[in-house]
């Protein structure tokens, strides 16, 4: 399995405008134009929530933390956001073994970090050993499952061993977790760079200023000259100087795009859309890949652990409804546990259907009546879940609201317990929930053996070594399109078996003034590299 040979760059590199068109869903900023490129400019972009670290391979705030650290390192990969296939970047080539044990990658010997050293073999073992010593403290850790050793073959290769079977590392390999960084960032001690200070990486970009809580501002490596093909601009950044800026409230950060006195806003809330369309201003949208957002059951708990009581509550939402009701028509109905831009995706449409009559015949075969307050119980015993749910997207509350009156509506009692991530993830550990509302995103379908199997966090309890076979048989194998049906199996399993009811996909939004250009989401529907974008003088 291996990519674009050097001589095949040319001809995607000519194809670069029609792959940034389609980048984002609805997207205007991204669109083929016939303008000149302008050189230069600073792009002021605002962000709702401070980084917390620039540490690339850290834990920081989300989206916002990996929209700015996206922009100071380099992946071996580069996944294509509109095939989800892998290509070069720090990386000229790559093959797997037929497990997916080994991994060989063939290393580019033109590139410089931002101190002047350069990239070698022995920077890609550095910082994958890095990832696996900073253990739980880093998102890049729970990549590298039954990660061995990296061996440095020659002055230009690397061969990445693991344990057991990782099929989904190449995917992982093209993430800003798992991006390369220098020696000395990698000598400092890990809970000592989240100041951005000591990251030294190989991107367009370089940190210039950080104030927590105000702004971080990134100014342009003038002797970048590796940007991925697709990206259509393998020379230094066009923009002098990028400054995200801490804007927390969603709707101050739309009128500080119409009135000018920003570029570029992200995290835009499904009611902020109409707004900013009808003020002219371009939509970046793009679907995120991984696990869809839906009602996951703890198996654990015996209400929920009968397949009859899941298939009741599956029956009894209406997913449509929540999306129009919560959102807009920007975020997709889902289909599947898997979102339909995720690499394997396959549609599981026809084993959801809303039925409130079927959920009652279900719950009254199962022995559960309804009592005089509209609530069923069984043996004594009130049909009442708790479902765990994360406060940090807005329209969460409104969907979970509907649903709770759609489940209320069949007999079943839901008490929603909100909080913050670090309340959730408490919540999940102890295993103190019925239900949760929750998504993954992640480019690559091997998201359902993090959410699911019994040998990842199991937060879910399941009991199904049908499914549990089909997740590690779709990390064993390295063949895409072999993979992509056991990934199809695997999705018809959980259907099948009610582990979850999908609701909706989620989107990222963005707004921007019509003067920028370039502005895109990668693979994992975050903010690209900026390498390509600019700014048009106004």
């Amino acid at each position: 399995m291996s990519f674009l040979r050097p001589a095949a760059l040319a001809a995607a590199t000519a194809a670069a405008a029609l792959v940034l068109a389609g980048c984002a869903g609805a997207d205007e900023a991204a669109a083929p134009t016939t303008d000149a490129v302008t050189e230069g400019g600073d792009l002021v972009f605002a962000i709702g929530n401070d980084p917390v670290s620039l540490n690339p391979s850290g834990t920081g705030s989300g989206n916002d933390t990996l929209y700015v650290t996206r922009q100071l390192v380099d992946s071996l990969l580069y996944q294509d956001p509109e095939t989800g296939g892998l290509e070069p970047w720090l990386a000229t080539d790559w093959s797997s073994n037929a497990d997916a044990t080994v991994f060989t990658f063939d290393l580019r010997d033109d590139v410089t970090f931002s101190d002047g050293t350069p990239f070698t073999p022995e920077d890609v073992k550095g910082t994958l050993d890095d990832v696996i010593a900073a253990g739980a403290q880093s998102p890049g850790a729970p990549l590298l499952i039954g990660y061995e050793e990296t061996v440095v073959v020659d002055e230009d290769t690397v061969e990445v061993h693991f344990a057991t079977p990782n099929a989904a590392f190449p995917a992982g390999a093209a993430t800003v977790s798992l991006g390369i960084v220098a020696e000395s960032t990698r000598a400092t001690p890990f809970e000592q760079r989240a100041d951005g200070k000591a990251v030294v990486g190989s991107g367009p970009f370089t940190l210039g200023e950080y104030t927590k809580d105000v702004e971080t501002v990134l100014e342009r490596r003038d002797d970048y000259a590796w940007g991925p093909a697709s990206l259509g601009n393998d020379g230094a950044a066009h923009l002098d100087t990028v400054t995200f800026q801490v804007v927390p409230e969603a709707g101050v950060r739309t009128g500080s795009l119409t009135s000018g006195q920003v570029d570029v806003i992200g995290g835009v809330q499904p009611n902020d859309v109409q707004v900013i369309e009808d003020g002219g201003f371009p939509i970046v949208s793009r679907g995120n890949p991984g696990a869809t957002f839906g009602v996951y059951f703890n198996e654990s708990r015996p209400i929920v652990a009968d397949l009859d009581v899941r298939r009741a509550i599956a029956a009894a939402i209406d997913p449509e409804l929540v999306r129009d009701t919560a959102l807009n028509d920007l975020f997709a109905v889902a289909t599947s546990s898997l979102a339909a831009t995720t690499p394997g995706f396959a549609d599981q449409g026809d084993a959801y259907a809303y039925d409130p009559e079927e959920a009652a015949d279900l719950l009254d075969g199962a022995g559960w009546t309804l009592g005089d307050d509209g609530i069923r119980a069984k043996d004594g015993q009130r049909l009442s879940l708790d479902l765990a749910w994360i406060t940090n997207f807005g329209p969460n509350q409104t969907s979970l609201e509907l649903i709770q009156q759609e489940l209320k509506d069949v007999g079943v009692e839901v008490n929603l317990v909100g909080g913050a991530v670090p309340e959730f993830l408490k919540l999940q550990e102890a295993g103190d929930f019925d239900l949760s509302w929750q998504n993954l995103s992640r480019a690559d379908g091997d998201v359902l053996r993090t959410t699911y199997s019994i040998a990842a966090t199991n937060r879910l309890h399941l009991d199904d070594p049908e499914l549990e076979s089909l997740l590690q048989e779709q990390a064993a194998t390295a063949d895409p399109a072999a993979r992509n049906e056991v990934l199809a199996e695997a999705q018809a399993r959980i259907a099948e078996q009610v582990h979850q009811v999908p609701v909706h996909e989620l989107t990222s939004i963005l707004g921007t003034q019509e003067t920028v250009h370039g502005i895109t989401f990668g693979a994992d529907s975050r903010l690209d590299s900026l390498v390509g974008a600019w700014k048009a003088a106004g």
